[in-house]
């Protein structure tokens, strides 16, 4: 689908907007992006900005950035941006001198920078709140100063009992969960609704990702010997015993890697996308994901390992093209070795706006037995 020809009236009109770009009808109707059917399949999806200067729109490991366009001398800045079926994804806005923004006319925030924007036939995300991109979420009144000796620093570790609380959930990455998507939220309504029972949420923040969430047995052996007794100590009724460990990407490989090698620590895991291409020196290669297909997990798992008490939910993203073959042959090992696997994929790229429902579910799956 292509706008009207330059200085009609209803250029927009298919996307639902009146009047000439940049007037005031335009302004007063216009939205977070719209999409309309695209030949031979697919979506085009109309991306809005108001200003002077020249703008471009930024996707979150989905695509390329692509420019806007000005619409004749208007202040009505303007891509159509073809996109696939089924697809959520983060953008922002970058204007002169790579200053970010979130889109102002999208009521779907995702932290001060970021807005969210899905497909008309992306499933729906029941429990996530839509909140503005100014918006203050709620964090948890109890907070663990940790000061870890084998990982050295000190972080601050929030911990919410949703519905009581129960078994522990730690979220790796903590604090995206916490200041980007609402978790606290979305958590309190899925165990309100009984899909996810009562569980106490840990929020663990990554003071260096590429360190402490690559394999490393640092950072399982202060969780299991410093962080959870903190989190015992802390009064929120709290069931460690029954550990989940949530992972995405990185945390996600860390997650598995947790149940391969400490086992009486981590028997339930959720992990969206995880980083199964890694290796040592993967990140430092021209081609991260181009080396041995399920990097050392897989090679770890073909060593012989006896996962029956495993039980983990394995999601990754629909349009994570080169990331499915190292997330495939991940999944195959592990239930080749014992464990209850569960299967899905999610309609997004490598993206923690995709990654939500699957967060919610899997964690909920994960605690059924």
């Amino acid at each position: 689908m292509r706008v009207a020809a330059a200085g009609s009236q209803d250029a927009f009109a298919g996307f639902g907007l009146p009047g000439a770009p940049g007037s005031s009808a335009f302004w007063a109707a216009a939205g977070a992006p719209s999409s309309m059917p695209a030949e031979g399949g697919g979506w085009v999806t109309l991306f809005l900005w108001r200003g002077s200067s020249p703008v471009s729109v930024e996707f979150e490991s989905w695509s390329e950035p692509v420019a806007l366009r000005r619409w004749q001398d208007s202040d009505c800045w303007y891509a159509e941006v073809r996109m696939p079926e089924r697809l959520r994804v983060t953008y922002r806005f970058v204007t002169g001198d790579d200053v970010f923004h979130a889109d102002p006319l999208n009521p779907a925030g995702a932290g001060g920078e970021r807005s969210i924007a899905a497909t008309p036939d992306a499933p729906e995300q029941p429990h996530w709140p839509l909140l503005g991109a100014d918006a203050v979420l709620p964090l948890p009144r109890t907070r663990i100063r940790w000061a870890s000796e084998r990982l050295g620093g000190r972080r601050t570790v929030r911990v919410h009992p949703a519905g009581g609380g129960g078994p522990v959930v730690l979220l790796l990455d903590g604090d995206d969960w916490l200041h980007l998507h609402p978790a606290v939220t979305a958590f309190d309504s899925a165990v309100a609704a009984g899909g996810v029972p009562p569980v106490t949420l840990v929020f663990l923040p990554a003071k260096d990702r590429a360190a402490e969430l690559t394999c490393r047995p640092e950072l399982w052996e202060a969780v299991r010997d410093e962080l959870l007794p903190l989190v015992a100590e802390s009064g929120v009724p709290a069931a460690p015993q029954r550990l989940v460990v949530a992972g995405q990407s990185l945390g996600g490989l860390s997650a598995v890697y947790a149940a391969l090698e400490f086992p009486e620590l981590v028997s339930r895991v959720a992990c969206q996308s995880g980083s199964f291409w890694w290796t040592p020196g993967a990140l430092r290669a021209a081609d991260p994901l181009g080396g041995s297909v399920g990097g050392v997990i897989a090679e770890r798992l073909r060593a012989g390992v006896d996962l029956s008490g495993l039980r983990v939910a394995f999601d990754v993203g629909e349009h994570e093209d080169r990331m499915l073959p190292h997330c495939e042959v991940t999944e195959g090992l592990v239930e080749r070795a014992g464990a209850t696997v569960r299967v899905s994929r999610s309609a997004a790229g490598h993206d923690r706006a995709g990654w939500r429902h699957a967060l919610l579910r899997d964690v909920g799956w994960a605690l059924r037995a």
